[in-house]
């Protein structure tokens, strides 16, 4: 069996980071002004006054500091609180290309790659921003990519889902270098008007190179050992924006159209999953959780990592073996287990061994173990 190669990884960061305290200013400018404007409803008892957020509220229930947004004045403007991007002509590059060829163009230089020499590039993430063309041929062209194109979506396992079936393609044969690209566009499918979730998304795109080891150049590797991923259907995580809204004649405004979760069931229900896909697969691959020198989990909440690192490994596992990164860049959806590996793995030594995985809705989950060469 053709042995597949992790050789080169790309990161784009937006311009702007908001901390939790301009967020929480606009939140709660909002929430004043709408409890006034109901006030009478309040008191006489037809409505509940809405709540303020805090900074203390957000790091306890997520970990999360700040996050990264493609555009900020929109988000901390009380009246609007969504991101203003201008829509673009049909013959400019789009925004998810724009952010993907960024990432992407880091990634094959990492990799020593050139982009003609790839045989598949899969633009894999939570929402595209249309249904198509492509985002990934539009990315394809940009690069001057070969072979074929497509894009892909599950969500928060989008990335890790994209790299079983690169993996997959390479072992084939039709494929002997793939591009697996991630533009995640989150602060535009987030209710900010929402106390529960407002706080909890950021914007970022990761690129990955694979390839068939025959063919690689790179020096620094990591051999793909295996993939394991799981779905279970569940509407704990939902967003019921799509192209029927309107036939349907429903708002497209409303709050079933963002992203809407139920927290404590999602984290209740999906950790265990999580952790039991991890021990199963490391079992079939004769490991075990103590073999593993690194655990580059999906990041979304510190409280899910920290459960999951610590049933995986049988301990409390260090912030060197479980990096966070979401304190800063915040859930970045489908990147966010691939910044961490991004960011975390230049210091592991040949042999080491390390488990990226993914979490979110569908259910789905998606697990890649790999060792560095």
């Amino acid at each position: 069996m053709k042995q597949v190669v992790i050789t080169g990884t790309g990161l784009f960061t937006p311009p702007h980071a908001v901390g939790n305290a301009a967020l929480v200013e606009t939140f709660n400018a909002w929430v004043e002004s709408e409890n006034a404007r109901h006030a009478e409803a309040i008191a006489a008892g037809e409505r509940e006054p809405l709540q303020p957020s805090s900074e203390s509220f957000i790091v306890k229930a997520s970990g999360i500091h700040s996050r990264y947004v493609l555009d900020a004045e929109g988000i901390l403007d009380p009246e609007r609180m969504r991101p203003r991007l201008p829509v673009r002509d049909d013959d400019a590059l789009s925004i998810q290309g724009e952010m993907g060829a960024a990432a992407a163009n880091e990634a094959l230089e990492a990799a020593g790659v050139a982009a003609a020499d790839i045989d598949l590039v899969i633009v894999a993430c939570s929402n595209l921003e249309r249904a198509y063309p492509a985002v990934a041929v539009e990315l394809q062209a940009a690069l001057g990519a070969g072979g074929h194109a497509y894009d892909m979506n599950v969500a928060c396992s989008s990335a890790t889902f994209a790299i079983d079936a690169a993996t997959n393609a390479i072992r084939a044969g039709s494929a002997s270098r793939v591009l697996v690209v991630s533009p995640e566009i989150c602060s535009a499918h987030l209710n900010f008007r929402d106390r529960d979730s407002h706080f909890i998304f950021g914007d970022a795109c990761t690129a990955i190179v694979l390839e068939d080891d025959a063919v690689a150049t790179a020096e620094s590797r990591f051999e793909v050992l295996g993939t394991r991923l799981a779905t279970r259907f569940s509407n704990a995580i939902r967003n019921n924006a799509g192209f029927l809204n309107r036939v349907t004649d429903s708002d497209p405004q409303a709050a079933d159209k963002l992203f809407v979760q139920e927290g404590r069931r999602v984290f209740k229900e999906v950790c265990p999953l999580v952790a039991a896909l991890i021990d199963e697969h490391l079992a079939r691959l004769s490991l075990r959780g103590d073999d593993l020198s690194r655990l580059w989990l999906h990041q979304a909440n510190r409280h899910m990592n920290d459960l999951i690192a610590r049933r995986v490994l049988g301990r409390e596992a260090s912030p060197e073996e479980a990096p966070i990164i979401l304190d800063r860049y915040a859930n970045t959806s489908s990147a966010g287990s691939i910044i961490a590996f991004h960011l975390h793995r230049a210091d592991l030594a040949p042999g080491a061994l390390g488990v990226v995985c993914s979490f979110g809705a569908g259910y789905s989950a998606g697990n890649v173990v790999v060792r560095r060469r």
